[in-house]
């Protein structure tokens, strides 16, 4: 099937990311769970082979109904369990006196948002209840909350709300580091990985500054976004890899591994590509070898090893990781860094290679997706 993208790609990527649009639509139905009306947290191989069904996520069916928006009403009724968006959307708004997670909530609102739905106003109200101006947040979910009230505007009031979260998130930073850290103020994490920010960090924050920019034309937002992108750029691997952990202080790398397949083909060109649309520049380059990497990852090669999409099962494989017990590389890592910033332990990466493949795959991560390449 040949999808309207909303980026010019070289023939090889074009292919692939219409490949991995239709495996979406393939997986996505395999999710949801009509019992509860939810969908799974993640879909995996167990020890049987058999692929299987774990949990449920408020969170990622939240993602998945930003993705789906984008879809003909056909198509979201196929992914959203016979639901359109808008119904979908009102059954995650019914359900939010439940939700006391600020990420879910400020996801659901976006999602309200982004589809004009006519119960914006009590998501809104909502997010308002679980946002506590006074209490640091985890930056993903502040992201998603200036998000939400950015996608508002027009719809409802939400100045004030706005430039609190604005300022909360953009005051998060380190001095004049380009990266944005794991939260907004201390206490969320132990002393000795205080540091140490991830992939997502910075993800969400360009594409929340991107969008507060193109509602209201906001060049502080757009240029704290910009020289984030910049920097994961700058910073990309060799082989397309979008690296996993940050020092959020220097800017600096502090372990690569896990590599996931989300970053690769949605997370990274998600939030590229929605800067560019606010004006910024063009991300083409790192976002194409970002997505060489999901069908001929370097880590593999050379190696016995299945790949990433299957086309048919519905589903592309999480990440390619190290196996190390205990994640001690990363831990080995945050601990050198701290200490020292830039110090990495001579010899541990090649004592623990990213050989492994992570055998489970999540809606938000098909969700992300189609937003990424087909949201307009």
């Amino acid at each position: 099937m040949t999808w309207p993208l909303r980026a010019e790609l070289d023939g090889d990527n074009t292919r692939l990311v219409d490949r991995l649009c239709t495996v979406a639509l393939e997986g996505l139905p395999r999710m949801y769970r009509p019992d509860s009306d939810e969908f799974a947290f993640t879909r995996a191989r167990s020890t049987s082979g058999e692929l299987e069904l774990r949990g449920t996520s408020t969170r990622y069916a939240a993602i998945v109904a930003l993705g789906a928006q984008w879809l003909p009403e056909e198509k979201q009724r196929a992914v959203l369990g016979g639901m359109n968006v808008e119904e979908f959307v009102a059954l995650l708004v019914s359900r939010l006196d439940r939700t006391t997670n600020l990420g879910d909530a400020g996801l659901i609102a976006w999602a309200a948002a982004q589809s004009a739905h006519p119960l914006l106003p009590k998501a809104l109200e909502r997010l308002r209840e679980l946002d506590d101006p006074n209490k640091p947040q985890y930056v993903v979910e502040a992201s998603w909350v200036v998000a939400a009230l950015a996608s508002s505007i027009g719809q409802a009031e939400v100045k004030d709300h706005l430039a609190a979260a604005r300022e909360r998130l953009l005051v998060s930073r380190h001095g004049n580091s380009p990266l944005f850290p794991h939260g907004t103020g201390p206490g969320l994490l132990p002393w000795y990985r205080s540091h140490v920010a991830c992939y997502a960090d910075q993800v969400y924050p360009i594409q929340a500054l991107a969008i507060l920019h193109r509602m209201r034309g906001d060049e502080e937002a757009k240029t704290a976004a910009v020289r984030a992108a910049d920097r994961i750029c700058e910073l990309q691997g060799p082989g397309g890899q979008w690296w996993w952990h940050y020092d959020a202080r220097t800017g600096g790398l502090v372990e690569g591994y896990p590599v996931y397949t989300v970053h690769q083909a949605s997370m990274g060109p998600m939030a590229l590509l929605d800067l560019t649309d606010a004006g910024g520049p063009s991300y083409r380059e790192a976002i194409e070898r970002g997505l060489r990497w999901i069908t001929d990852p370097a880590e593999h090669r050379g190696h016995e090893t299945e790949p990433i999409v299957h086309d048919a099962d519905g589903v592309t494989w999480r990440k390619i990781y190290r196996g190390d017990p205990k994640k001690v590389v990363r831990a080995v890592q945050g601990l050198t860094t701290k200490a020292v910033p830039g110090l990495h332990m001579p010899g541990i990466d090649a004592a623990y290679k990213p050989f492994a493949l992570d055998r489970e795959c999540r809606p938000y991560e098909f969700g992300w997706l189609l937003y990424a390449w087909l949201a307009r």
